[in-house]
């Protein structure tokens, strides 16, 4: 069993910086691929970026060159660096675990954490 517990959300102006984290425990780790994903209420939950075992990332389209995804085995935590945000990035961000290699797709992922409010001010 993989517990996820997101945290780091809150309130930003605008242009401003946050970063988030995901703690896990139970499981391996380092065999396990993460994902970060975002939801708007009333709409579908939406790929942010993900990163795989080895270290292999991948970023929605909207969010590339703003939003960096990293891990630490060590800490058995993945963090993802959120800079210029804007106004529709507001949403309730989750983590998500899946064995080994990253996907984009919410239905391959098998462990959630409850999520953290993200939420930019204009």
């Amino acid at each position: 069993q993989v517990q996820l517990v997101e945290s780091g959300g809150g309130l930003v102006q605008a242009g401003g910086s946050l970063r988030l984290s995901c703690a896990a425990s139970g499981g391996t780790f380092s065999n396990y691929a993460v994902a970060w994903f975002r939801q708007i209420p009333g709409k579908a939950r939406e790929f942010v970026a993900a990163i795989g075992w080895g270290g292999d990332t991948d970023y929605a389209d909207s969010i590339k060159g703003r939003f960096t995804i990293s891990r630490d085995n060590a800490k058995t935590s993945v963090y993802l660096q959120m800079s210029s945000l804007k106004p529709e990035d507001t949403a309730t961000y989750y983590c998500a675990a899946r064995p080994f290699s990253v996907q984009k797709s919410a239905t391959t992922y098998g462990y959630w954490g409850q999520g953290t409010q993200v939420t930019v001010s204009s």
